[in-house]
């Protein structure tokens, strides 16, 4: 190993002469809506079909939940019961958390739901010739081309519109509610006016049973020709270009808790039609092409984030060039997997923005989502959004910040009526409106789950680092998960350690006993990390900070079961279930840096038997790369390429790039998306505060390649560059810090200096 300065950086630019692609393309119109191409600014999306003759636009909107009943749902009030569940459950009743109910059915969040979608009909359909329809990842653009017509779409960061043009001189426009599972009874009326640039065109729909209602607004801009209206929707003819403008408003009723400028609903009242028209209507320059405009104000903040990160796997030139379709029948191509990190990183930062992303992103064709589109806070979210501290992208982590503050409160109440403590409990599931803990039932006990907020608050914390400064939001948030526990942990055992009880480990259940039980190893990780970051991040409460580092040394330490693996339960005789797709037990591990095979190599053994043990119970892409994100902490290279090979061989992605939950391209999800590009970064680079591991998990299947951009934790920028004789890595700190660096060879440490380049050049490895 030799370090070097910055001269030895030239070392670091070769690679192949053609790069990555950054898009992707099909030769046909999308013929499903999965399949349809995706844009969005984290508020609004679009999915984008591509039909020359009969083009649709399916428009989506972060804010468009229906009401179900749950926008008025309580968490239950049973925190007077707490004490004698607890009794009943340290005197060995493994069922007694059964009856911790108030007795109500399953209550779902609302779900998430399309708005409508815009048509677009040739009065005249032609055979398509020369088709094609692409996506350019550095742009947000949706285009699809063919002799006689030219169509371009994107949602613009910058000015929170859809903006889609149409090059074709005879068209037919209409905004179309009727998406597979719509309401029969959806209230509904439309409109459309002549106006100077062309015609508005509105949509206002009514949720049946309640005064919660949407509105779409249309601002359509004819160049050229002749526009008549054909209610309700219009005839272009002869048109040289046709633009159109479109937003999505919800006007939620007086129950609406939701308040304030980073509230995802923002109308109280039924918008005025004119109104938005005008508001439309100045987004258009006076003098100068409005859609190029418009797309270079957006294409500025979206370009510069998506490039921050870039991955090269030296793929080859000829597999780059295919279309995404035939590429997915391709596994173990290195340019499958360059592309799939592109659209991941693509759809992540598209999905993100008023809010994170949810189970389906910020994208659906189908009222009937699979959970209710909903954010799942136990696993998922997490999940989706792993790499943006890492891979550069701020928007992100804002997204979950801005979300998790403005519930807090709702965490709060949890809080209270469940357990009886000040703090705070954040729910397993969310529709974005409420962060009431009201999802759970006997099987799924999620109200039982107590480890929710500090699982959340790890990807702030993780950013905080990345950038060096403390977040006051993350400090807030983590004062009161501190708070908490200081009133939840009472109880002790008989060797005088705190108990957490009752206790869940999502979503299992031992072996020999019921959901809700003691010392869930997740539940003891996320107390013991809570307390010790809420202490760090209050230097100035002493007396606070010595209090909560005292509760997390009173925790009981993990189990290591007779199976050798590190056991889901620390309480002796609850007995592993192997076969579950979720791996809670596993975060000390992933995300956390409590378990390390540098730290705690007995534990970490202990873990990767676990992970050994684990099985993939129903096949969820969450779970094989939840899998992948632990093993690759545990450096074992082999079991991330399974995995990885798993969900690349089970057909799980449209051809949108878009994933699905199950194999078989079955239910619509972003896990797979969202979270392969956190296994890539992972399987590369580590970093904690303190500590730089560099190909921890590298698979055979991609002996040589470049990731430029990460970030690290210690503050510092990384190019990483290898090949099967020699890896390069460039470091690019921003704090002047010592901290160990871990290769093959070993650890050594290495000395960093604000805004000095340091250059790290492995020959064997």
């Amino acid at each position: 190993m030799t370090h070097g300065g910055a001269t030895e950086a030239a070392a670091t630019q070769a690679g192949t002469t053609t790069g990555p692609v950054h898009g992707t393309w099909e030769p046909r119109p999308a013929a499903r809506w999965e399949d349809a191409f995706l844009s969005g600014n984290g508020r609004h999306g679009a999915l984008v079909f591509g039909d020359p003759n009969d083009e649709r636009v399916i428009v989506t909107h972060h804010a468009l939940v229906r009401p179900n009943g749950a926008e008025h749902a309580r968490p239950p009030q049973l925190a007077a019961e707490l004490p004698a569940l607890q009794d009943r459950l340290l005197a060995g009743e493994t069922t007694a958390a059964e009856t911790f109910t108030d007795g109500r059915d399953l209550q779902w969040v609302q779900p998430f739901h399309p708005a409508f979608q815009i048509r677009l009909r040739r009065p005249k359909p032609a055979e398509p010739r020369g088709y094609r329809r692409r996506v350019d990842f550095t742009t947000g653009e949706a285009t699809a081309e063919c002799a006689g017509l030219h169509s371009r779409v994107f949602v613009s960061r910058a000015d929170d519109v859809v903006v889609q043009r149409i090059d074709t001189p005879d068209l037919d426009v209409s905004l179309d509610h009727r998406l597979p599972g719509a309401p029969h009874d959806l209230a509904l009326g439309q409109g459309v006016v002549l106006t100077p640039e062309g015609a508005l065109l509105t949509l206002r729909a009514r949720y049946p049973g309640s005064d919660r209602a949407y509105t779409g607004v249309t601002l359509v801009v004819v160049s050229g020709g002749r526009t008549s209206l054909t209610p309700p929707g219009l005839r272009i003819t002869g048109a040289e270009s046709v633009l159109l403008l479109t937003r999505v408003l919800r006007h939620p009723d007086h129950q609406n808790h939701q308040r304030g400028p980073d509230a995802p609903n923002a109308e109280e009242t039924d918008p005025d039609d004119l109104a938005q028209a005008r508001a439309l209507g100045d987004l258009l320059p006076a003098d100068e092409d409005p859609y190029a405009v418009l797309l270079a104000r957006h294409t500025a903040p979206h370009r510069s984030a998506y490039q921050r990160v870039t991955l090269d796997l030296a793929a080859d030139r000829a597999e780059r060039a295919l279309p995404g379709s035939e590429l997915l029948a391709r596994p173990d191509s290195p340019a499958l997997m360059e592309r799939l990190f592109a659209a991941g990183r693509y759809h992540l930062l598209s999905a993100s923005g008023v809010l994170p992303p949810r189970l389906v992103g910020l994208w659906t064709g189908d009222w009937n989502t699979a959970w209710s589109g909903a954010f799942t806070n136990d696993a998922n979210l997490n999940l989706q959004t792993a790499s943006a501290a890492a891979a550069a992208l701020p928007e992100v982590t804002e997204a979950l910040a801005r979300l998790i503050d403005r519930q807090l409160g709702d965490w709060q109440e949890n809080a209270r009526a469940v357990f009886g403590t000040r703090g705070v409990v954040a729910p397993a599931h969310t529709d974005g409106e409420s962060g009431l803990a009201y999802h759970f039932s006997r099987e799924y006990p999620l109200h039982l789950w107590t480890a929710g907020a500090d699982w959340l608050l790890k990807p702030l914390v993780d950013h905080d680092e990345t950038r060096g400064e403390r977040d006051p939001r993350t400090a807030r948030a983590l004062a009161e998960v501190a708070l908490f526990y200081e009133d939840f942990l009472t109880r002790t055992d008989s060797d005088g350690h705190l108990v957490v009880v009752p206790s869940y480990s999502p979503e299992n259940r031992p072996a020999n006993a019921s959901w809700g039980t003691v010392n869930a190893a997740m539940d003891l990780s996320a107390a013991r990390h809570a307390l010790l970051t809420a202490a760090a991040y209050h230097p100035d409460q002493p007396e606070r900070a010595d209090r909560w580092r005292a509760l997390a040394d009173r925790l009981p330490p993990h189990r290591t079961n007779a199976d050798g693996a590190l056991a889901e339960w620390a309480r002796p005789g609850l007995d592993d279930t192997y076969d579950h797709r979720h791996l809670s037990h596993l975060y000390g591990v992933w995300p956390l840096d409590e378990i390390t095979p540098y730290d705690t190599p007995d534990l970490a053994a202990a873990a990767h038997r676990a992970l050994e043990l684990r099985g993939s119970e129903n096949d969820s892409a969450h779970g094989h790369l939840h899998h992948a994100l632990v093993a690759a902490r545990l450096r074992d290279g082999e079991r991330v390429a399974h995995a990885l090979g798993q969900v690349l061989k089970g057909d799980f992605f449209h051809d949108s790039l878009m994933s699905a939950h199950y194999p078989d391209r079955n239910v619509y999800n972003a896990d797979a998306a969202h979270t392969l590009p956190a296994v890539l970064v992972e399987m590369l680079v580590h970093s904690t505060p303190d500590r730089l591991v560099l190909l921890p998990a590298l698979p055979t299947t991609y002996p040589k390649g470049e990731l430029r951009g990460i970030r690290t934790r210690f503050g510092a920028e990384l190019d990483l560059v290898w090949s099967p004789h020699k890896v390069t890595a460039v470091v690019r700190p921003t704090r002047t810090h010592r901290v160990e660096l871990r290769t093959s060879s070993g650890a050594e440490p290495l000395d960093l200096v604000a805004g000095e380049d340091h250059v790290i050049t492995l020959r064997a490895w």
